[in-house]
């Protein structure tokens, strides 16, 4: 039996009518470098898609750089949900004793529309690229990144593990490379702020002080080697202008897409 894979998505480039593919398959890369259990939700009536929109590459005979953007459009949320039982299992006694467990991530959501691009670099080695560096950014043209990951401190009260102290940080890139030879990804934010903050500008002011503070702070996170060849070979499907692109299969991948209110 053939091995089971992850969804196709589909490129034309800027050639004709873009094609749309629906968001959770854009953003299938998600429980591929993130090895935990994880689960995906929506809203009732979702319609979000992902959508390429331009392409180029250029080489130097030596080097390759491609830069593709694309676009989400439609309305909605999707979010990818991570399971902490075995986390709480590992420190249930810490847990009991009062000590939580601070600045857990608990979901990544795209909320909305938005604009973003694929920056791929790599050499060349007899005409063959290799890519060795992927960049995915969603802010792109003035706009506000649409995706945002959750991040609260798990505490046991009143019987059972609670979410406290809940904070949204607003992410604008994400970057893929290897460091001292070992995949890495490194996360670049624009604002932190408690998730009932209001929208006022002084809130939002603090936001991004916060945000520009933990880009200074944050470390380049290890990355699975099999999630990062994945990004690595997206990356070459855009570079060379592949129609589609399969990822592989994500066993941290739990349940298929569920609808929430």
């Amino acid at each position: 039996m053939a091995a089971p894979t992850g969804p196709t998505l589909q490129f034309d480039y800027g050639n004709g009518k873009p094609i749309e593919n629906p968001l959770n398959k854009f953003m299938y890369f998600v429980p591929l470098i993130f090895p935990v259990p994880i689960s995906v939700s929506n809203n009732v009536g979702n319609n979000q898609s992902a959508r390429l929109i331009s392409s180029s590459c250029e080489t130097n005979g030596t080097s390759i750089h491609a830069f593709c953007e694309f676009e989400f459009i439609g309305d909605g949320f999707l979010r990818h949900v991570f399971n902490h039982d075995d986390l709480i299992r590992q420190h249930e006694v810490e847990f009991k004793a009062g000590k939580p467990l601070p600045t857990q991530l608990d979901y990544i959501s795209v909320q909305g529309s938005g604009k973003g691009s694929v920056e791929i670099k790599g050499t060349l080695t007899r005409g063959v690229p290799n890519v060795t560096e992927v960049r995915l950014r969603f802010n792109c043209h003035g706009h506000t990144s649409p995706v945002s990951i959750i991040l609260d401190n798990l505490v046991y009260r009143n019987g059972g593990i609670q979410h406290e102290n809940e904070f949204v940080a607003r992410v604008n890139q994400l970057a893929f490379y290897r460091k001292s030879g070992l995949p890495k990804m490194e996360a670049s934010l624009s604002t932190i702020k408690l998730a009932d903050a209001s929208d006022s500008l002084w809130q939002d002011f603090i936001g991004r002080i916060k945000g520009m503070v933990a880009n200074m702070l944050i470390p380049a996170l290890p990355v699975p080697n099999g999630g990062y060849q994945a990004i690595m070979d997206f990356g070459f499907a855009l570079a060379t202008e592949k129609t589609t692109f399969t990822f592989p299969f994500a066993p941290s991948l739990k349940t298929s897409p569920v609808t929430t209110p």
